[in-house]
């Protein structure tokens, strides 16, 4: 039996004083009960809008009865959404049920503040601001379309059988009984497209991949590239569940990120980041992004394809067979060939001219040739200036013209084989002049050679 009494505010204070005071004569008539020795602690409780105080016992004599008539008057006291509310339910282990369900959800942004980035937004609207907006970082689409990519390019045939062959490996792995590597690592000299060419064969495949950048690999929060990879593999699945589209997750410039050169320092989000790739590799369909597992948590298997310049600068075991699958990528003089004169084509220039420039200038990258043609525009565009009113005029006929006002027409330059050749000498100036004149020895005497 539960004890309950009810006093005002002259008695509650008078009988917590005679419950802590030693001498008993003064005590409340409720303190001298037989049982009450038997009570080991008091609760008290104010009647809303009433002067007057509950106080109950939170244990009960042994033997007793604790379902009492009082009891119950005392737990109806007690605030409770519903009787029916899910809100208060508990799960078949006795926790919150409601907790569990926010535990295993995938959006685990749980962190507190008041800036974007740093808490759970919870308002949308422009009068509160992008701060405030829950779904603002969800409106950007982190996943790449190649609508820019307009013309006729051309893929190199053994670039392509590597990349889609991979791919396609990744999605029926199911199918085959053999361990097929996650992640293809695509290396070579730098600006020979290895990017450019992924992106081609994603268009030319209809894929809609998730593409990031060395620059993500490191953070001022531990953890956070790390985990926006995973992130980011999740959201390659989801394009697969939800849009039925292929995907898969790219990453570029590896080695700037991960590589150690020379006395570079590891950080912990270097470690992060190669064993989050380790254990994409090893575990491709079980990805947490912090959240509780569940069993039906099963993501789709998502192909990483990673660029760089040089592998052996990265974690080995990262590299190794079984987990990555290497492909070296350097154009020949024909894959050249046909990937400059399809960037010319249009200008009028004909194969054979091209042969004639990439004969000119050997062993130059890929991006080279396209300076080629961008350096021809300086010209025309220096004439261009001139025509819109000079520099001086320059800002405030780009920036802050009418609407009805128009630009002069700009008129790309005619492409020859003469002018290409003229610019190709001076980029190759430029390129000596860096190699040779290095300032820095100038002004610092003691650099190392």
């Amino acid at each position: 039996m539960a004890l309950f009494c009810k006093f005002n505010n002259t008695d509650l204070i008078s009988t917590t004083l005679s419950f802590r005071s030693s001498s008993s004569s003064s005590s409340s008539s409720l303190f001298k009960s037989p049982n009450f020795n038997k009570f080991s602690l008091l609760s008290f409780k104010k009647i809303p809008n009433s002067s007057s105080f509950f106080v109950r016992s939170l244990t009960t004599p042994s033997g007793n009865e604790d379902n009492d008539d009082d009891d119950k008057e005392w737990k109806k006291s007690e605030k409770r959404l519903s009787e029916q509310s899910s809100w208060e339910a508990k799960d078949s282990e006795g926790n919150d049920y409601l907790y569990r369900l926010g535990k295993e959800a995938d959006n685990m942004n749980i962190a507190v503040g008041a800036r974007v980035g740093v808490i759970d937004d919870l308002f949308a609207g422009k009068f509160l601001g992008r701060d405030s907006d829950i779904v603002f970082d969800y409106r950007q689409k982190v996943t790449r379309s190649f609508e820019y990519l307009q013309g006729d390019y051309y893929i190199a045939p053994v670039f392509m059988d590597k990349v889609v062959c991979h791919i396609v490996k990744n999605y029926i792995a199911h199918l085959l009984n053999t361990k097929v590597p996650l992640i293809l690592g695509i290396w070579g000299g730098k600006g020979q497209g290895k990017s450019f060419q992924t992106e081609l064969i994603f268009q030319a495949m209809g894929i809609e991949p998730v593409i990031m950048s060395a620059g993500e690999l490191e953070s001022e929060r531990a953890g956070e590239p790390g985990r926006l990879i995973r992130e980011r593999y999740r959201t390659a699945s989801q394009v697969v569940q939800n849009q039925g589209k292929m995907s898969c997750l790219m990453i570029n410039d590896i080695d700037a990120g991960l590589g150690r050169f020379g006395n570079t320092q590891m950080t912990v989000n270097n470690q992060i980041v190669v064993g989050t790739l380790m254990n994409l590799s090893d575990n491709p369909t079980r990805v947490s992004i912090g959240q509780g597992w569940r069993e039906s948590d099963v993501t789709n298997r998502i192909p990483i394809i990673v660029t760089g310049n040089d592998l052996s600068t990265i974690y080995a075991p990262l590299i190794r067979d079984g987990r990555m699958d290497k492909f070296y990528w350097q154009p020949n003089h024909e894959d050249i060939t046909n990937i400059v004169h399809r960037i010319y084509d249009k200008d009028g220039i004909s194969r054979d001219e091209v042969v004639s420039i990439v004969n000119t200038f050997p062993n130059q990258a890929l991006d080279f040739y396209g300076a080629l043609k961008s350096r021809t525009y300086d010209r025309s565009i220096s004439k261009w200036i001139n025509d819109i009113g000079g520099v001086e005029n320059l800002g405030n006929k780009l920036l802050k013209r009418r609407k009805d006002e128009e630009l002069p027409v700009f008129i790309p330059p005619k492409q020859t084989v003469e002018a290409l050749r003229e610019s190709g000498y001076s980029l190759l100036k430029e390129q000596k002049l860096i190699m040779e004149t290095k300032l820095s020895k100038e002004y610092m005497k003691n650099i190392d050679d």
